[in-house]
């Protein structure tokens, strides 16, 4: 028979584990709070005052041709990071989708479909100026610099995140579901788009979120295909482009001038990152509710 205070060692043993564990994650959350308040800290300090003291020049001037020279301007670098973003993922996100949806729902464990899997898998360990010297032979040297070319070597970049992520997503919805559908007459392409696709939705949408995040902070593949223009430029197919990345890669830290314009780019990078994030999450939240 078991004692009495065997019983009542146990209890305590299991609560005591409990409370260590606890312990160590909050620990561990604490230490990887660290580097990232100080990372934030440090763009925001060094970054809000030649941002917003300067407002709005900053954001609707040319960069200066000079680096060394006073004042502010990173309007093309602002404008150029949202066509190349942008149409990375207008290239990026259709095609991972489709082609997430065929891995899962049709390819299977085929050959072809094992062979794309694996491929996208080696893609994503791809260092990001290996897809920049791709496009800059593919398109840069045919074509010129532009920033539809930036946007294909992000896009190579973010394609794979966007395949692995959906695919994920795809499989955690219910098998129940898809069943039900078939059960009602609904054909399988139909059941995909209705029922599949939008209980995948905020998953979908937080993948596309990682790879549009990645891309818009990557600085080696514009290196080979954007260029390093200081005006505006609207056009996505003609003429050199340049980003925020690009400028904060190529600001001279050794003039004051040109330190504080690139801390200004790092804030504005971080910002239209974080409203990315939040545009979309409040997308994928009102879609959860209308549900």
């Amino acid at each position: 028979m078991i004692a009495a205070s065997d019983l009542h060692a146990k209890p305590s043993w299991r609560s005591t584990r409990s409370k260590l564990m606890t312990g160590l994650m909050i620990a561990a959350v604490a230490i990887l709070a660290i580097p990232l308040i100080a990372v934030l800290y440090a763009v925001v300090s060094r970054g809000a005052g030649v941002a917003f003291d300067a407002f709005p020049a900053f954001f609707t001037k040319d960069i200066p041709a000079i680096s060394r020279r006073e004042g502010p301007g990173m309007g093309p670098a602002i404008l150029g990071t949202l066509l190349v973003t942008g149409a990375a993922t207008v290239i990026a996100v259709p095609l991972g989708v489709l082609g997430a949806v065929y891995l899962h729902e049709y390819g299977g464990t085929r050959k072809f479909a094992r062979a794309v899997r694996f491929m996208a898998m080696v893609m994503t360990g791809v260092p990001s100026i290996v897809m920049g010297l791709f496009i800059y032979v593919m398109w840069t040297m045919r074509f010129g610099y532009s920033a539809f070319g930036g946007a294909l070597a992000l896009a190579c970049l973010m394609l794979p995140v966007v395949i692995g992520s959906t695919e994920q997503m795809l499989r955690l919805v219910p098998t129940q579901l898809r069943e039900a559908a078939y059960a009602l007459g609904a054909s399988k392409s139909r059941t995909i788009l209705t029922v599949v696709l939008p209980a995948a939705l905020p998953g979908i949408v937080s993948g596309a979120l990682l790879a549009v995040a990645r891309a818009a902070g990557e600085t080696a593949p514009l290196l080979f295909a954007v260029g390093a223009a200081k005006a505006f430029n609207p056009h996505l197919f003609t003429e050199a482009n340049t980003a925020l990345s690009l400028q904060i890669f190529n600001s001279d830290l050794a003039f004051p001038a040109a330190e504080s314009r690139a801390w200004g780019a790092a804030l504005t990078l971080v910002a239209l990152t974080f409203l990315m994030t939040i545009t979309a999450r409040v997308f994928t939240s009102r879609f959860a509710l209308k549900r």
